[in-house]
């Protein structure tokens, strides 16, 4: 199945690799902080960089010599290798837990970290989640996983136009500010089918997401090619959304760094969700970047090395 939808003030506009590019135009920039943690590094950096605006609620400019301190205000590493040495840091790869606002990155992808109650089994969870923001041309966004704050994810958003509310399943930490962020542009809201009655039990049966989605369906939008993948086990209807011109999946919860997602303290199926892993996720090019809905970023190749261990 495939899905088509245009951004509303950029009809006709074909797609392009332009967050490619950029990357590649950003790489000089950062040669000086990639050199300060060893020699050896210095022709590892991607270009990644932290950027700030008003509208965004980032921390400032971030230039050569303050991409480190902009990184440890947000609780994330200043190495310029990851922790197996193979590549430069992600600027998401942080552990911190603090609500806040991270990027955009070379890709023109930013997170923002908000915190909520997460009721799942008669358990109520205290969390912090991820909402990802990812630029689809100059003038709007794509949001991902809308968590608990909706004020402040607009805030990150400022100015730009939201295309699409894309969410990887129905539980609240996904959901919880969809319909807020949509309405601001009256954009689409996407889910599977068979989230809907979780999708009810929080939002009612009036505001039904405008877009089912199911695996091996595909967006595009302004600049982007989205594919959907099929990630079944923490949920019936737990999608991914993988842009490999970017070179990242959103994972949501089925996988997060170093382990296989939880729901609440607890997994739902873990076949079905190991399944999903090594088939969907896993099978993606070792450096595809892997952005969870909890926790830092990793690499498909780094926990392509922790799956016999979870088996």
């Amino acid at each position: 199945m495939f899905w088509k939808r245009k951004p509303k003030k950029k009809d006709g506009q074909e797609a392009t690799d332009s967050a490619v590019e950029e990357r590649e135009a950003a790489k000089d920039s950062e040669e000086e902080a990639a050199g300060a943690e060893s020699e050896d590094t210095e022709e590892t950096t991607d270009g990644v960089e932290e950027t700030g605006a008003e509208e965004t609620g980032a921390d400032g400019d971030a230039s050569d010599e303050d991409t480190d301190d902009a990184e440890s205000a947000e609780g994330g590493k200043s190495e310029a290798k990851d922790a197996e040495g193979e590549g430069p840091v992600d600027v998401f790869a942080d552990d911190a837990e603090e609500p806040g606002v991270t990027g955009p990155d070379g890709e023109g992808i930013t997170r923002v970290r908000t915190s909520g109650s997460f009721e799942f089994d008669g358990q109520t969870y205290e969390i912090v989640s991820n909402t990802w923001i990812v630029e689809a041309d100059d003038e709007g966004v794509v949001v991902i996983d809308p968590g608990h704050d909706p004020e402040a994810i607009l805030k990150a958003v400022g100015d730009r136009e939201i295309y699409l509310v894309a969410c990887t399943n129905g539980y609240t930490p996904h959901i919880e500010g969809a319909l807020r962020v949509a309405e601001e542009s009256e954009a689409d809201i996407a889910l599977h089918p068979r989230e809907m009655r979780a999708w009810r039990r929080h939002h009612g049966a009036e505001h039904r997401p405008e877009v089912e989605v199911e695996g091996q369906g595909a967006f595009d939008i302004g600049d982007l090619h989205i594919d959907v993948l099929a990630l079944p086990g923490t949920s019936p209807g737990t999608v991914g959304y993988y842009i490999s011109q970017l070179g990242v999946v959103f994972s949501g919860d089925t996988l997060r760094k170093g382990e296989p997602g939880m729901v609440g303290d607890t997994y739902i199926d873990y076949t079905t969700q190991l399944a999903s892993i090594g088939e969907a996720l896993l099978s993606l090019p070792p450096a595809t970047r892997i952005l969870p809905d909890r926790g830092p970023a990793t690499t498909s190749g780094a926990e392509s090395k922790n799956f016999d261990d979870w088996v």
